[in-house]
């Protein structure tokens, strides 16, 4: 297995090689990229060009409408149901999905094979995006990784995350834990971003995002690591991929600070 290198600042010190896990607890990874909002994305005709230049990798397609509550300011006490249109493209396999709305675009996938394959398939996603539904700028860009450890691993967490991270959950009435949630956000230097990790023990049945992970009928712990920049800047395919690169690579940074040698071992490094 490759030598666990030391990580003083997960913030600021280089990216180490990956380490494939054969068997990582990785649940969910999902870059989004959101723009100003584009009101013909809701008609279906103006997002066929869109299906067709992705529809061999994403063949399935659902549509969704969610609704959001706003406060009419103009009459005291009224309130609006405003409903939203997200185009959902999906691999046969139900792994990968593309979301499409008025105002972002979603890659996710529950089935990550490396960082590289991730960008990629992001690239084409963008490109076809900027061909067909031509945002003009960029409002959000970020990327988030999920891990999810589960069974006797929560039990010997403290031997596979740092203490930094182990807080209560390690103490010796673990077992009366129900749940604890931590969560901390970071500024990166020289304004390269914002990180927000979040990590604890979730009870069966429960999930602390139902977006990312349904709930499982056992305790776990979680590892939640999310990294975006909120700036105006232009639709740029090649600049938004650089900043997505950067991304993962500090989100895996921070991910190889915070487990152990042990991590790696269990969970199928490379020999």
């Amino acid at each position: 297995m490759s030598k666990v290198v030391g990580i003083n600042n997960p913030l600021i010190d280089p990216t180490p090689p990956e380490v494939h896990l054969t068997n990582a607890p990785l649940v969910c990874v999902l870059g989004q990229v959101r723009f100003p909002q584009i009101l013909a994305v809701e008609d279906r005709k103006f997002v066929t060009p869109f299906q067709e230049a992705i529809r061999t990798k994403y063949p399935k397609l659902r549509q969704e409408r969610t609704y959001q509550l706003t406060f009419d300011n103009q009459e005291k006490d009224a309130v609006r149901s405003q409903a939203e249109v997200i185009w959902q493209f999906t691999d046969a396999n139900n792994h990968w999905r593309v979301s499409l709305a008025s105002n972002f675009v979603t890659l996710d996938t529950s089935k990550y094979v490396s960082r590289q394959d991730f960008l990629e398939r992001m690239r084409e996603v963008l490109t076809a995006v900027n061909e067909h539904i031509q945002p003009n700028l960029v409002e959000r860009i970020g990327i988030r990784y999920v891990d999810r450890i589960e069974g006797i691993d929560v039990e010997n967490i403290s031997n596979l995350v740092r203490s930094e991270l182990i807080n209560i959950t390690a103490s010796t009435f673990q077992e009366h834990i129900l749940q604890s949630y931590n969560e901390s956000l970071f500024q990166l230097p020289n304004t390269q971003g914002t990180l927000v990790a979040r990590w604890g023990l979730i009870p069966g049945n429960a999930t602390f995002d139902p977006n990312v992970f349904e709930p499982i009928d056992q305790p776990s712990w979680f590892l939640d690591l999310d990294m975006s920049i909120s700036e105006n800047q232009e639709f740029d395919v090649e600049k938004i991929l650089e900043d997505a690169k950067r991304f993962s690579e500090r989100i895996y940074t921070f991910f190889r600070w915070s487990v152990t040698e042990e991590f790696l071992r269990r969970f199928g490094g490379e020999q």
